[in-house]
């Protein structure tokens, strides 16, 4: 693996609060996500699934995880199953881990073979009344016309016991994720880290006529420099009226002088994810309007992080911040106050402008696991994201930070990624 060792007593410490929410007498059987192919023999690169890697640790591919709480033999109560090296597999693949080092990374006392898991499974599967099995619940995705290795398993296992009842990991997953320990905000502040020295080198690289993929470059050099394990996501290079396109991201466009680039991108450290929006002139200076713009923006985003705090709610928190957007429209000149108190107010008017919610949580997941109806609590991680989009002047902005919550006030896990128009101005051009 790239990134340095994380401590096991993550990994145990997540098994034991995920087995205390287990119903009784209960088998939670978790799987690594597949290896996915392009064409001919070529594949994409690997991502864990990430509930198994929340409670094992290990980040190779056909693994399975058994969480057994109430096994009456001590040894079925967690075993991890991993995929055994071959003559072949050695040659051209590489060695796989040993069940030694599976065992050390993970916590797991009992480490098996892939190829004995169903012998050993059906040895303790007619104790347990019912199963735990993962599937993949994110509202943001519909992942119909696509199967998984959980989806197999959940087949597999509902065909081979089929009177057991069957539970959901990810309702578990899902209540304890959110919530980060001292290690995992370390890993996230690792992937903040290589994110700010990669903006650094995009401002100091950005010039008129540079490709926005050039842009894009600079990332991926310090980024694989660094051993992170990947970008979080593709990331978005959208100069001019590219930014006001949400989720652009072919990055194929000429950066004009006089535009703006909107930059938003992340690093993956370890599994978990950073997740920042920068935007910044692509001729150094920042135009009045532009100053403008990016200003109302920032002051949205610095007010609107505030809220940010335990107990509140998502919803009423969004409901603010999309107040504080609407009055730096009309001081924009972009939406009239009169039209505004008059109007309708489920057809908003700052929709034109700005049309996406502000906040998500971040972690294992970009946009990680956890309901939209639970008041923020201590130990969240969440971004802060507003933007104003006008296509009829060529302008996107949109600014992001990580925070991390506390019962003290929130902390910018970002503050090290510049972002006052002053500091990114003396950056681009060398001051």
């Amino acid at each position: 693996m790239r990134y340095e060792k994380i401590k096991n007593q993550l990994f145990i410490d997540n098994r034991n609060r995920f087995a205390l929410e287990m119903k009784q007498n209960t088998i939670a059987i978790l799987t690594s996500n597949d290896v996915k192919h392009t064409n001919a023999d070529d594949v994409m690169g690997f991502a864990q699934n990430a509930d198994l890697f929340y409670l094992s640790g290990i980040d190779q591919e056909e693994t399975i995880l058994i969480v057994y709480p109430d096994a009456y033999k001590k040894e079925n109560r967690e075993i991890l199953f991993v995929k055994e090296t071959n003559e072949q597999i050695k040659i051209w693949d590489g060695e796989k881990l040993t069940k030694e080092q599976a065992s050390e990374i993970s916590g797991v006392k009992r480490v098996e073979w892939l190829h004995d898991f169903e012998k050993i499974l059906q040895l303790m599967a007619f104790e347990a009344d019912g199963f735990y099995l993962g599937h993949n619940e994110h509202i943001k995705r519909v992942t119909k016309e696509q199967q998984t290795q959980q989806d197999r398993m959940i087949l597999w296992c509902k065909e081979k016991y089929p009177l057991h009842q069957y539970h959901r990991v990810a309702k578990i997953t899902r209540a304890l994720r959110p919530v980060k320990s001292e290690i995992e905000v370390a890993l996230m502040e690792k992937a903040v880290a290589i994110s700010a020295t990669s903006f650094t080198r995009v401002l100091k690289n950005c010039k008129p006529s540079i490709n926005e993929y050039e842009l894009e470059a600079e990332l991926a050099y310090n980024l694989i420099k660094s051993g992170a394990s990947r970008h979080a996501f593709k990331p978005i290079v959208a100069s001019g009226k590219n930014a006001c396109a949400l989720h652009y991201n072919t990055n194929d466009a000429v950066c004009q002088d006089g535009d703006m680039v909107l930059l938003d991108f992340g690093v993956c450290y370890a599994n978990y994810n950073s997740d920042t929006t920068r935007c910044f002139p692509v001729n150094g200076t920042f135009s009045e309007r532009q100053k403008e713009i990016y200003i109302s923006v920032l002051h949205c985003l610095k007010e609107g992080s505030k809220l940010l705090k335990p107990g509140v709610l998502p919803s009423e928190y969004e409901k603010q911040m999309a107040s504080l957007v609407e009055i730096q429209l009309i001081k924009l000149g972009l939406l009239n106050a009169d039209e505004v108190a008059s109007q309708d107010p489920e057809k908003p008017l700052y929709k034109k402008y700005f049309m996406h919610g502000t906040a998500h949580h971040i972690g294992l997941d970009v946009h990680d696991v956890g309901l939209y109806s639970r008041p923020l609590e201590e130990g969240m991680v969440l971004t802060c994201e507003p933007g104003i989009y006008i296509p009829e002047e060529g302008v996107g902005c949109r600014l992001e930070n990580d925070y991390l919550i506390t019962n003290e006030g929130n902390r910018n896990l970002t503050e090290a990624i510049p972002i006052e128009i002053e500091a990114i101005e003396a950056i681009m051009n060398h001051g």
